[in-house]
Order: C-alpha cells, then sequence, then structure tokens
C-alpha cells in the first residue's frame, strides 16, 4: 500500500544549490519577521531594530545549510526523513536564537521556561517557512531531473547502437552460461537469486540464476553494462528513452514492458555513461 511517509524525497548533491536554499530559507524568517512582527516583535522599539533581527537570518541559515550538507550524504532519504531533518533544524535554530535573544536583545536569564517560549516562536515561525522550503526545494530537484532525462531522450532514440562481439561468461554453480553482450538486457536481483533477461533470436528469454547480484556483476560489468540500482544490472547500449521523477531517473528497454529505476547513488555513473555511448 502507498504511503506518504515512506515516499522518496530528493536530496541534493551540489554545495551552491543547498547554500542557496538555505539562503532563502534564512530570509524568509527575516521576512516574517520584519513584515508580520509577531510575538510581541511590535513593541521591541530600536533604531537599528531590522539590523538586530537579522542575525536570526543567519543563525536558521546556517541551521538549514548544516542539515541539508549532513544528509546529501545519505542514499535514501523520504518524506518522514526529511520532517524529523526540519525538526531538527527549528530545534538547533530556536536554541541559537535563544542565547542570542537573552544575551543581546531581552537581556533576561537562562531558564527552561524562557527556552520553552522561544522553542514554540520557533516552531511557530519555522512550520510555515519550512512547508515552502520543502516543497519548492522538492519541485526544483525533481525539474531538474525531468530537464536532464529530456534532453538526454532524443540520443538515445536518434542514435543507433554500437555493436560488440564481446562474449559473457556465467559461472553459476559448476554450470556456465555463455551469451554476447549485444543480447544482454538486464538482471533483477530478488532475495538469493537474480533473474537474468536476455534476447536468443531477438526473443526475450529469461532464467533464474542462485547468484547474488554483486557476484554477477564481477562476471558481466564492461563499459556498457553496469549497475544502476541496489537490485538492477542493466546494458545501457539498449536503453532507448530515460525519465525523471523526484527520485531520479527510470530507464526504458523496448523489448521490456516496465521501467528500470536508477538509483540516487549510481547518478553520477549512469547518467554521464549514457551521454558517452550516445554520442
Amino acid at each position: 500500500m502507498f504511503s506518504l511517509t515512506t515516499y522518496p524525497y530528493p536530496t541534493s548533491k551540489s554545495v551552491k544549490e543547498i547554500l542557496i536554499s538555505s539562503l532563502a530559507a534564512g530570509v524568509l524568517v527575516y521576512l516574517f519577521l520584519i513584515i508580520f512582527q509577531p510575538f510581541g516583535t511590535e513593541n521591541f522599539h530600536h533604531p537599528y531594530k531590522y539590523l538586530i533581527l537579522f542575525p536570526y537570518t543567519i543563525i536558521f541559515g546556517s541551521s538549514f545549510f548544516a542539515s541539508n550538507l549532513l544528509v546529501s550524504r545519505f542514499k535514501d532519504w523520504n518524506i518522514t526523513s526529511e520532517l524529523l531533518k526540519t525538526v531538527v533544524i527549528l530545534f538547533l535554530g530556536s536554541i541559537l536564537s535563544y542565547f542570542y535573544n537573552s544575551w543581546f536583545i531581552s537581556h533576561v536569564s537562562l531558564s527552561f521556561e524562557n527556552y520553552g517560549y522561544m522553542f514554540l516562536y520557533s516552531l511557530a515561525v519555522g512550520i510555515p517557512i519550512s512547508t515552502i522550503y520543502i516543497l519548492s526545494r522538492y519541485i526544483y530537484l525533481k525539474n531538474i531531473h525531468e530537464n536532464i532525462a529530456r534532453n538526454i531522450a532524443p540520443k538515445l532514440i536518434d542514435n543507433p547502437l554500437h555493436s560488440t562481439k564481446t562474449i559473457l561468461t556465467i559461472s553459476v554453480n559448476n554450470s556456465e552460461l555463455i551469451i554476447s553482450e549485444s543480447d544482454f538486457l538486464y538482471v533483477q536481483s530478488m532475495e538469493n537469486y537474480c533473474t537474468l533477461y536476455y534476447l536468443d533470436n531477438n526473443t526475450v528469454k529469461k532464467i533464474w540464476l542462485r547468484i547474488s547480484l554483486s557476484n554477477i556483476l564481477t562476471q558481466v560489468q564492461t563499459h556498457t553494462i553496469k549497475r544502476c540500482h541496489r537490485s538492477y544490472i542493466i546494458n545501457l547500449e539498449k536503453v532507448k528513452n530515460i525519465k525523471g521523477n523526484a527520485q531520479g531517473y527510470k530507464l526504458t528497454l523496448p523489448e521490456i514492458d516496465f521501467d528500470i529505476p536508477v538509483s540516487r547513488s549510481f547518478i553520477s555513473i549512469i547518467i554521464p555513461q549514457l551521454l558517452h555511448l550516445k554520442r
């Protein structure tokens, strides 16, 4: 059953994008404070009021930046993970804001009660801003994948396949399966078994092999046959279309009736390889 909480959420590998999006989140906090002036801010009178409020931009911007830079190293990320990360950001931001407010603005003594108020204030400001931030980054990163796929797809259709006569030998339990690289389509892993799909006189055949995906990869990997997912190995020469979405990319082989996913951890390998093969 589909669950929104486990729905994949894209993460960015670009430090520049993380920096810009984090700065934008910090600026949103600042604009929220000076436009709506919540939580008694309108009663705070000072000739440099707006300058004094500006450090909240740095506080929350830095919190977003540090958190996003950390999670960019994770391979699997979903909506639940993103929401938990947001809670951590608001918690960190509330702590830094509390010390800044206590020492430089209100000059009150430190106490858990005062911090409790600051945490609630941070939630009230942070939740709507975090919602805008999450949706905006989702759309932005989704569009990046879609645009790259849209640019690559015509090259996959227009350029002919490169003929190859490499022979693949797959050894399993003292037996050998010998096929041509040009006939290899893909391998799908299912627990302790792998299903190999290949062409035999232009007809799709499949065979079940009791072998791990990593083991079969060491026997079939070439400059065109690559692992693209924790459960799939694919012959990139057979790819005729590519689709982009928030999770990454999906590859289409004309011989099969479903798309093969590309894990985010393999994007940096598969996409440049596709471009190179289809020049």
